[in-house]
This record gives C-alpha cells, structure tokens and sequence, in this order.
C-alpha cells in the first residue's frame, strides 16, 4: 500500500496540474519529465524508504513484519543435468524484484509511450518555450529551426509562416524583449500589443493552442445519462450531439444572446412569401 500511495500520489499530482485551463505544453512537458526522473530515482533509492514505513503501520498494530514465508520444492536432478543448484531469492527480493521493480518499470514506461508526442511537439516549437531558451540560440541554431519549423507547418505547396522571415523577426525580439517576458503567452501579448511580427504572432498562437489533454470524451460521457434519459431514448444522433453540445460548454452558452439567435434563427427558416 505504501508503494502504490508513492505512485499515485505523484502521478495524482501531475495530473491535476495537467487539467488546469491555462496549462502550457512547454510546462506540462517539463513536469512530465519531473515525473519520469522521479521514478527513476524512486525505483532505485524508494524501496528501502517504502519498506520502513510499510512496517511502522503493522508495528503499530502490534503485530510482527515479516514476509510470508513459504516452502521451497526442490526437484530431484536427473542423471546428466547439472548439479549445481540455481540461485534462491529470499521472499524479500523476489517481492523487490517481481513486484515493486516492475510496477515502478511499467509506470516509467506507460508515461513515456502515452506522451511521445510531446517530444516531437518539442522538438519542432522548443526553441519558442521561453525567451532564455530563444536567447541562448546562435544564428545558425535558430534559423534552423525556423526552417524546421515552417517545413512542419507546412501542407501541399502552402505554410503557415515563412521561415526567413520568422528568423529575422525572432532575431529582433531577442533584442528588445525584457527578460521579465518569458512565457511563450507574455511574448505573444507583447507581439500582439505592438502590432507586429507577423509571423512570430501565428506561430506563438499555434504553440499556444495545441491541447496538452483532451477530456472532451469523459465530459461527453458524463453528461450523456441526463441528456439521453429513458424518457428520451428516442432522440436522433444529430438532436444527441447538439445537446450534448451545449451541455458541454455551458459557460460559453451563458454569454449568448438568445434573443439575437432566435430573430436569426426565424429569419432564415420563415417561410412567408411576400407579395408585391
């Protein structure tokens, strides 16, 4: 128990971050390397310390902590097989090694396979991360990835930015900004404030949109049971989807003006003729 509340309390943690509206990728991608390091460590430093505490609770209890020991079958060699006896693990350290090792091995690796697109986010949008990071780059290093950058933005014959000029204009801003701006949305409020830079301006937007972590599909589900009721199983997919919809975003609804979507709505759908 003391091993699972190590690991859940620190992915629990990380997680809730993760959710917050005002998340950044760049700060998200950080702490999930935090997460990972601290797995690292804890697997090979965490299960003395885990061990020690996990006996304090039955010694409180009066009770004594020791492993359940259990007999060992040992197979009579046959002729011709080798003699020498296999290595017996004590229960300590088959419970180390077959239980406390593979949980921590497992955890390091489901975190690195479910967010190996945060890699290639940082690799293409890493060098927009913050202004030391843009700051620390020689010319060479960040017209590269300009260039980088553009050929990832890029679909067909058709790009977002342009490469050249985004170097020239990230040439600038190392020169005028402060190093009190230095998250990519302070930059990009800067860019915005000052009108121009053209191409920084949408490449800071597209740094800024990207999802770090979708839950439109758990509020879906959740809201789903009150909107589908059994008095209204017969609804069609489309009336489904259109309030499941408005469930969902709630409190953008609430900035709407009904009465402008309602004349909006009668004005396209009236079916008056009128006659001369």
């Amino acid at each position: 128990m003391t091993i699972w509340y190590d690991i859940l309390f620190a992915v629990n943690t990380v997680s809730k971050n993760l959710q917050k509206q005002d998340m950044q990728i760049n700060v998200a991608i950080n702490q999930l390397k935090d997460l990972t390091s601290f797995f690292e460590t804890y697997r090979e430093h965490g299960y003395v310390s885990a061990i020690v505490s996990a006996k304090e609770i039955p010694s409180e209890m009066g009770i004594e902590p020791k492993f359940q020991e259990k007999r060992v079958i040992r197979r009579k060699p046959i002729f011709g097989e080798n003699n020498n006896e296999e290595r017996i693990l004590s229960h300590e350290d088959s419970f180390r090694i077959d239980y406390f090792i593979y949980i921590v091995d497992q955890a390091i690796s489901s975190i690195k396979i479910r967010f190996q697109q945060f890699e290639l986010y940082e690799s293409i949008f890493g060098f927009l991360f913050s202004f030391e990071k843009l700051k620390s780059l020689d010319d060479d290093s960040l017209k590269n990835s300009c260039m980088h950058l553009e050929k990832s933005l890029k679909h067909d014959m058709f790009s977002n930015i342009d490469g050249l000029y985004l170097f020239s204009e990230l040439k600038v801003l190392k020169e005028v900004l402060q190093f009190k701006i230095n998250t990519p949305l302070d930059i990009l409020n800067y860019i915005k404030k000052i009108g121009s830079f053209p191409n920084a301006f949408v490449a800071y937007r597209i740094l800024l949109t990207m999802h770090v972590t979708v839950a439109s599909a758990e509020r879906s589900f959740s809201k789903l049971k009150l909107i589908k009721s059994f008095l209204r199983s017969t609804m069609s997919q489309e009336r489904l989807n259109g309030l499941a919809m408005l469930s969902i975003e709630k409190d953008f609804l609430g900035h709407l003006n009904f009465e402008d979507l309602i004349n909006n709505f009668a004005s396209k759908k009236a079916r008056r003729i009128i006659f001369n």
